[in-house]
């Protein structure tokens, strides 16, 4: 008898610890195998109870931990996986007992022994994570490093309020840690209430059991409200408290955010916002929502900044002393991940006079050389905090080209007031004085000696034999016959979880793109999409010489579909000659040369555009003279 908990193939191979091509696989072999009773033809679902019975018989179901066994009964609830987790999420907070008679019966067992290994608030996390694991496109969630920095950056407060919460990330961040959890800027003691509003039924009940149970082992009591409600358009009660800090990652690019309805509303105190800058919406209801002096770091996309239809809210938010700093993430911060976004910190004006006569303007991301690995997020975060804070205590910030200045804030008030940090910061060091030029073109020189060195290499054949018609012709093999053989692995990205090593063959298999060999000290690095690595056998292949072959244009061309619009390589479909060791090892000299000289001319070119640039830049500041 089913108990009515429904699975899907993917959720079958992970039950069975397998690939969903193996599930494929068994339901053509096997007869017996469990019919679909729901879904499409496409995606159909099948009785966990069955399928379980079917894996357990034939030996196929894997042992799972508490956590998947929790996870499987959820995601197969008949209500469906969010409200199976908002009652998982009541039991374990002690609000509501799941019964015998409860479809989620089965998996309270395992709730409670999860419960016992990890506490209850880190049980509900790891539950909430695999949720939105298994849901990723229809929440936009603010990952925890952000978080923790914006509940930082507006610094210890009795109260603090999210109104576009989703799940509570950021509430989560600000408040008091429990004892099997890790502590927020306040573990120690932490905002007396936390309060949220979210649209969406489910997410405000998932985020009010997290702060619940984040908050009932915290030092203190802390209390919990998170309310169902459209926080623009509802308002609030005459006797809502004013709070002491804002959080607020808003959702970005609302039209029907209700701009004709409250074109009159009292909270546009720095202008009524236009129907598209919705979010300077969102940062005046976050100021009215503070109480004076009140901090409100609120997460904006780049645009904001720079709309010209925001320009008269932007400059009397300055013109007011609310904008306090204006700070540029590194993309990858939050969703959209490709765009840096920014944090606003605001302060609600006190009345105190020239609180706010300069801005903070910064990019965590500026003043890197091209190319240069950007620095980790925890020296970002701590560089972002170090200056917010030096500015908030009226002291000195030091100037950092590219990265960090505070600007007066009448130098702002122009006809734009375009508050984008690249716009205003100087930029950073470009070599522009005769010193740094002259070592560029010193460099520049010596690059093309290099490149002079290796074009007078003799063209020779690496044996010493000049070309002849018929001279190419050697016998050959495909990579897939010598990976038969073990003479080379072939390991491909979309596979194979492998990290590079010295003497590995790395080849794009989709694009533009060509073979080269891993050098010494360049190992380690996971290989990723669309790339395949060649590992060959040092006693049978020599890396260069593949590489080499690899490269050859009829090589690439017939190992090469078209089915879409680009290319792919079938990379077992590659030839290489049949030769003994050591003239591979002549032809992969002559093809380490050619990678050389290849390298050696792109950064000639890399040189040429800088010292260019440097001349131009030089010129017009009057760091290099005419002369």
């Amino acid at each position: 008898m089913s108990d009515g908990a429904e699975v899907t193939a993917a959720a079958i191979a992970r039950l069975a610890g397998v690939g969903r091509a193996a599930v494929s696989n068994w339901r053509r072999r096997y007869t017996d195998f469990p019919r679909p009773v729901g879904g499409t033809e496409a995606s159909p679902a099948f009785s966990l109870a069955d399928v379980e019975n079917w894996l357990r018989d034939h030996g196929k179901l894997a042992e799972a931990p508490l956590r998947e066994q929790v996870r499987r009964r959820l995601e197969s609830a008949p209500e469906g996986h969010g409200p199976a987790l908002v009652r998982a999420g009541e039991h374990l907070a002690g609000l509501r007992e799941l019964l015998n008679t409860d479809p989620l019966a089965e998996a309270r067992g395992a709730l409670d022994r999860m419960m016992r290994e990890t506490g209850p608030a880190t049980a509900f996390e790891q539950l909430l994570a695999d949720y939105f694991e298994a849901n990723p496109r229809q929440h936009t969630l603010t990952p925890e490093p952000t978080a923790a920095l914006m509940a930082r950056l507006a610094g210890p407060g009795e109260s603090v309020l999210d109104p576009a919460c989703g799940s509570a990330e950021l509430l989560a961040a600000a408040a008091p840690g429990p004892a099997d959890t890790p502590g927020g800027p306040g573990a120690s003691g932490g905002p007396a209430a936390l309060y949220g509003q979210e649209t969406d039924p489910l997410l405000a009940r998932l985020a009010a059991l997290r702060l619940t149970l984040r908050t009932a082992a915290a030092v203190g009591r802390c209390a919990v409200d998170v309310r169902t409600e459209d926080a623009l358009r509802t308002e609030p009660p005459a006797d809502a408290p004013l709070v002491a800090a804002v959080l607020c990652h808003p959702p970005y690019n609302e039209r029907n955010w209700g701009h004709d309805e409250l074109a009159y509303d009292p909270r546009w105190a720095y202008g009524l916002p236009a129907r598209t800058e919705s979010e300077l919406a969102w940062v005046q209801h976050a100021l009215a929502r503070l109480r004076p002096g009140g901090t409100a770091v609120l997460l904006l996309p780049p645009a904001v900044a720079a709309r010209r239809t925001g320009r008269r809210v932007r400059a009397a938010l300055l013109r007011k002393g609310a904008l306090r700093a204006l700070l540029a993430l590194p993309p990858g911060a939050a969703a959209p991940h490709s765009l840096p976004l920014h944090l606003w910190v605001l302060r609600k004006p006190d009345g105190a006079a020239d609180a706010a006569s300069r801005l903070l303007l910064m990019d965590a991301a500026g003043g890197r050389a091209e190319g240069a690995e950007p620095p980790s997020w925890e020296r970002t975060a701590a560089a972002v905090l170090a200056a917010w804070r030096a500015h908030d205590a009226g002291e000195s910030v030091p100037e950092q080209p590219g990265v960090c200045a505070t600007l007066p804030v009448i130098d702002l008030l122009d006809e734009e007031v375009d508050l984008s940090p690249a716009r205003h910061l100087l930029p950073s060091g470009t070599g522009t004085d005769a010193a740094a030029l002259a070592s560029v073109r010193a460099e520049l020189e010596r690059t093309l000696r290099r490149t002079l060195d290796l074009t007078a290499a003799d063209p020779a054949l690496p044996d010493g034999r000049s070309a002849a018609p018929g001279s190419a012709a050697l016998p050959e093999a495909t990579v897939g016959e010598l990976a038969r053989t073990g003479a080379l692995e072939v390991h491909l990205a979309t596979a194979d979880p492998v990290t590079t090593a010295p003497g590995d063959v790395v080849i794009p298999v989709q694009g533009r793109g060509a073979a080269y060999v891993v050098a010494e000290g360049e190992g380690g690095v996971r290989l990723g999409k669309p790339l395949c690595l060649l590992r060959p056998d040092p006693a049978a292949l020599d890396a260069w010489f593949v590489a080499g072959f690899l490269r050859s244009t009829a090589n690439t061309r017939q190992a090469s579909s078209y089915a879409s619009s680009s290319s792919r390589i079938d990379v077992r479909r590659l030839r290489l000659p049949r030769l003994p060791l050591e003239r591979q090892r002549a032809y992969g000299e002559h093809f380490r040369l050619l990678a050389e000289f290849e390298a050696a001319l792109r950064r000639v070119g890399e040189l040429g555009e800088e010292f260019v640039q440097g001349m131009f830049d030089g010129l017009a500041d009057g760091t290099v003279p005419p002369a």
